[in-house]
């Protein structure tokens, strides 16, 4: 019975020493392990069976972090240092993670959840040496991956400006931010978004160059895009609505309504002229505009300012009318003429042919500048058609009014040489009056291809006026009219057979030229340079020469060096003819000898004496 009882106490002692741990465990596994003696079990000092090891090690598998794995673990700051921060990730140590790590989370406490990687599994002192920056840049690469999967909208903290865009932070990875993908309007101060926290989307992914591309316009242009359906599908001509400048440009304003853009061409911004938008409006300048025009798909609108004011025509006052004298300022220059405004947005324009007598003027730029403040007459005022065309020369009397007094037929002047045409030279003898020499009445005796052989442009010339055309407005000068012609004396001097000496000048096709003096310049025909030896005069050889032809009006004179001794020999055989003929005259009787011969026979036949 002892013994039983005995027996029956060792069995429960036994039983409460081997299953008291294993309900413990069971109970409590997390104190159990806390709890746990490890050295006696490493030294083997206490005991445990097979069961027992079992379950501890079920308890280890669940509760414990495997160190072998790469996988992020998330663990719990327990202790901070002035260099570290001691990690528990429910390891058989607990980590250690530089603080310069968590420099981006200044605020970092004990009791932070933080996930890590383990770095190095033990380091000399047997500790774990984790890594938060390795461990969020893993978690950040699954994140964004995911993000642009799903088109989720994340969180990002602009760090700086680069070329093309600005620098995001995103989950700790950096990020490009194009600068066309700031905003659907064009950004001109990059730096209001330096350090700013906003919102984006994942667009672009390079995985081999690990680059990431995210855009905030992305996440506006959705509901912008309905704004823009909205606006659109209420959009009518003539309607007035806001809207801000969006960019300036040379030919003109590009306006937001709201999503939608609209142009406002430079010619309907103002009634005036202007050379550029800026004058006018500046950027982000609030507007109101009116509608002008839309294509089909109404996503090209024509929006006009202008057009919300009063037409400067009809604010023009009646009492404006033909003759009146204005002044205005020179806004646009043509070839044709200048535009000149006279009142706000009304312009009148002054012909060329209007601004000065002169009829030399070819070119409004010769005679007025943009800006130049001017005076003149309206000529004609068409309200309906907002037409005004002014006079300048119209300020000064007409110079042709007593042209007949001042500038008779006969009368000499001088005058300053304007223009050349092919034809003759343009000369001015006031301004508004010009006459024109042709070119036969420059030179008395010189052959003029061109005008500018005689004369240069701005030269001065004497003139006779030779015509004068009042209704046409046209004068016909003479310039050599001005001196006697020299050809009158020279009919004289080289009359036909006057035998004259020279130099041979020229040798020319079918012949030779020969300089008697300044104005005569003789023709000798080829046949005409045969010399009494048989050769042929040449270029610079001396000789006498005959005129054989003067024509004073055509200004021709041909000479001939071989008359001059052929002359010789026909007088010589005229006189040996002469002399011939009187000797046979001298043999023979004569008429009266031959009558009486022929009375002596008669009377002998008749029986006289």
């Amino acid at each position: 019975m002892a013994e039983k009882a005995k027996q029956a106490e060792v069995e429960a002692t036994e039983a409460k020493t081997v299953k008291a741990p294993v309900s413990e465990a069971q109970a409590n596994p997390e104190k159990f392990l806390k709890d746990f003696n490890w050295h006696n079990y490493e030294e083997g000092i206490d005991q445990v069976d097979d069961q027992q090891l079992q379950e501890f090690e079920k308890l280890v598998s669940e509760n414990f972090v495997d160190t072998l794995d790469d996988e992020v673990v998330e663990g719990v700051v327990v202790h901070i240092t002035d260099r570290d921060a001691i990690i528990d990730i429910n390891a058989k140590s607990e980590g250690v993670i530089s603080l310069n790590e968590f420099r981006y989370n200044p605020n970092l406490k004990v009791g932070d959840k933080v996930e890590v990687l383990i770095d190095v599994r033990e380091d000399a002192t047997g500790q774990l040496v984790l890594s938060h920056r390795k461990a969020r840049v893993i978690k950040a690469w699954d994140r964004v991956n995911a993000a642009h999967e799903s088109g989720e909208i994340v969180n990002g903290f602009v760090k700086c400006r680069t070329k093309g865009g600005m620098i995001v932070d995103v989950f700790g990875i950096e990020a490009f931010l194009p600068g066309s993908q700031i905003d659907v309007k064009p950004i001109r101060d990059y730096d209001q978004y330096v350090n700013k926290t906003m919102e984006f989307k994942v667009v672009k992914i390079n995985h081999e160059f690990k680059n990431i591309v995210v855009s905030h316009k992305a996440l506006i242009e959705a509901d912008i895009e309905e704004q823009k359906k909205e606006i659109i599908g209420q959009l009518e001509k003539g309607q007035v609505l806001e809207g801000v400048v969006k960019n300036i440009t040379s030919y003109g304003v590009f306006i937001d309504l709201g999503g939608v853009d609209g142009l406002i061409h430079i010619t309907d911004l103002s009634w005036s002229r202007i050379n550029h938008p800026n004058e006018i409006v500046e950027l982000d300048q609030k507007l109101n505009v009116v509608i002008l025009d839309f294509d089909e798909n109404k996503s090209r609108i024509q929006l006009g300012l202008k057009q919300l004011s009063k037409h400067p025509w009809e604010a023009l006052g009646e009492d404006v009318k033909v003759g009146d004298k204005v002044k205005g300022k020179v806004v646009v220059i043509a070839d044709y003429g200048a535009f000149i405004e006279v009142a706000d947005g009304v312009e009148g324009l002054v012909h060329v042919s209007e601004m000065s007598w002169s009829t030399h003027l070819r070119s409004a730029q010769d005679f007025v500048s943009v800006g130049d403040e001017i005076e003149a007459i309206i000529l004609t005022l068409d309200r309906e058609d907002r037409k005004m065309s002014l006079g300048i020369k119209q300020l000064t009397p007409d110079p042709w009014t007593d042209i007949t007094s001042k500038y008779p037929v006969g009368s000499h002047h001088t005058g300053i040489v304007r223009n050349f045409t092919n034809f003759g030279v343009f000369v001015e003898l006031e301004e508004g009056i010009d006459g024109l020499i042709y070119i036969s009445d420059l030179s008395w005796t010189k052959k003029i291809k061109h005008p500018s052989e005689f004369c240069n442009v701005g030269d001065k010339l004497d003139v006779v006026v030779l015509e004068l055309d009042v209704e046409g407005r046209k004068l016909s000068l003479g310039h050599k009219q001005t001196t006697d012609n020299p050809w009158d004396k020279y009919e004289t001097e080289f009359a036909i057979n006057t035998t004259h000496k020279a130099e041979v000048s020229e040798i020319v096709d079918k012949g030779a030229t020969v300089e008697f003096n300044e104005d005569i310049v003789a023709f000798i025909p080829a046949r005409h340079l045969e010399k009494e030896d048989g050769k042929k005069l040449k270029k610079g050889e001396e000789a006498e020469f005959k005129i054989i032809e003067f024509n004073k009006e055509f200004k021709r004179v041909v000479a001939s060096h071989t008359a001059i001794f052929r002359a010789e020999e026909a007088a010589n055989v005229r006189a040996a003819a002469e002399k011939a003929e009187a000797q046979a005259a001298e043999a023979k009787p004569t008429l009266g000898d031959a009558n009486d011969a022929l009375q002596a026979l008669k009377d002998k036949m008749d029986g006289k004496k």
